[in-house]
């Protein structure tokens, strides 16, 4: 029996008064002989939601088929290759085609594993149970990513077709693969920090790092084959015409040639409306990134409002819209619908949901989860009642992999857009020259990056 406690305790009386209460709703005793057989989706699904969410779109985009990531977490990898794929489509006039997502993925884990190396030789002075220390070795080597990371990878490293660099079990099957990586760059880090307190200089760290790297890339390439330095390249396109390049291409040639996106025309719009991040500046993250000397991340907080608008303009300019959104929510995936009210679990529970977004984000209840491109959108009288997504995770859901998202579900649960830079107002445009406000490394803004 319960004890009576007067401090705030749980009482006998009070379980007592629950259950009388309880017991006298007949809704209820319906809604747990319900629960208690099926999951809760199942029973608080709208019918009329998913009745009025169908696949049809005023304005669309060129895209391929639908790609999958399998068991990784290259959501953003996948999008931003997917965004570009459109362009060596048109180029060499091709009905389907897919770069190679395995090899962005071995770049960003090696150059991943030295940024966090650095990272460590940077920080050597800090206590190893600080904060700090103890962000960095949570995530040393995720699969997670955002834009500009992409866009470092891919003005170093250029892409590739899928052909010439396929998937492995490896790149498909991640988890196994960065538990060692993961292991072994933990024990490096410890390493170097021992060093450290025993005198050794910086140059001493990093010559010792260059040893560890070594390590990292022949465990990358056992895993992932080794990416290739030039490859021959032929194909035919839709009129069964042949073409064969006359010589070996590297792979920052063919980007060059078959791609050829202006990546530094492109900006990070993001709709994060709360009280310390005002509207109109800058923000980058403190240790967030996978490249040492490349571009830092850089995010234009907008309302939303401005995020879709500068969407609805690309997608009018036939121009596919890389976006990050907290994809689990009011999510019906085999049906491939997003809509803010798809689940009434308020009728069912007999209760209410009632944060906005804003306190979602600032109790870390929601953030960026996934990366997916906008391919289509539906306009009525010029303004957006659905939009059309390119997921990556195979066919199985919505319309052969293709979602559906509704525009109100767009206003609570996503939280970016990649834009060319020439969308912007002349304000806008301004304020990209401004220094960037650095947030700190566990800022819900960077959470996409150190998704696994």
């Amino acid at each position: 029996m319960m004890r009576e406690n007067r401090d705030g305790a749980l009482t006998s009386q009070l379980v007592r008064d629950y259950q009388k209460e309880l017991q006298s709703d007949a809704f209820s005793r319906i809604a747990r002989n319900a629960l208690t057989r099926t999951g809760i989706n199942e029973i608080a699904m709208n019918r009329d939601v998913v009745a009025g969410m169908d696949f049809t779109f005023s304005h669309l985009t060129k895209t391929g088929e639908i790609t999958n990531q399998e068991s990784s977490g290259r959501c953003w990898l996948f999008a931003g290759l997917n965004t570009m794929r459109v362009k060596a489509m048109k180029k060499m006039n091709l009905a389907n085609f897919e770069l190679s997502q395995s090899y962005c993925f071995f770049w960003d884990k090696l150059e991943k594993a030295n940024y966090f190396l650095e990272n460590i030789i940077e920080t050597r002075n800090e206590d190893v149970h600080s904060r700090l220390i103890m962000w960095l070795l949570l995530s040393p080597l995720s699969d997670g990513g955002q834009w500009d990371m992409f866009a470092n990878l891919i003005s170093r490293y250029g892409v590739v077709p899928k052909s010439v660099m396929p998937e492995t079990f490896n790149s498909r099957n991640s988890g196994q693969m960065n538990y060692l990586l993961v292991l072994k760059l933990r024990e490096n880090a410890m390493l170097l920090r021992q060093m450290h307190q025993k005198g050794a200089s910086v140059k001493e760290l990093r010559s010792r790092k260059q040893s560890m790297l070594s390590e990292i890339y022949r465990m990358l390439v056992t895993y992932m084959d080794e990416p290739p330095k030039q490859f021959d390249w032929q194909y035919r396109d839709k009129k069964d015409k042949f073409h064969r390049e006359p010589k070996p291409m590297t792979p920052v040639e063919f980007y060059n040639k078959y791609v050829n996106m202006k990546l530094d025309e492109r900006i990070s719009l993001i709709n994060c409306p709360t009280r310390d991040k005002p509207y109109h500046k800058m923000y980058t993250l403190q240790y967030l990134g996978n490249m040492v000397g490349g571009k830092i991340i850089r995010y234009l907080n907008v309302d939303i409002d401005t995020l879709k608008n500068t969407a609805v303009r690309m997608i009018r300019k036939g121009e596919p819209v890389w976006f990050g959104c907290d994809v689990g929510k009011m999510l019906y995936r085999e049906g491939g619908i997003m809509h803010s009210r798809l689940f009434e679990y308020d009728k069912l529970l007999g209760t209410t949901f009632g944060m906005d977004k804003a306190q979602r984000v600032d109790c870390r209840e929601s953030k960026m989860t996934h990366a997916m491109v906008f391919t289509g959108v539906n306009l009525v009288k010029n303004k957006p009642t659905k939009w059309k997504v390119e997921n990556s995770w195979g066919e199985k859901g919505g319309e052969k992999g293709f979602y559906v998202m509704s525009d109100d579900w767009f206003d609570e649960y996503l939280y970016q857009v990649v834009v060319p830079k020439r969308y912007l107002s002349p304000r806008l445009r301004r304020i990209l020259l401004e220094k960037p406000i650095v947030l700190k490394p566990w800022d819900p803004m960077g959470s996409l990056a150190i998704m696994y």
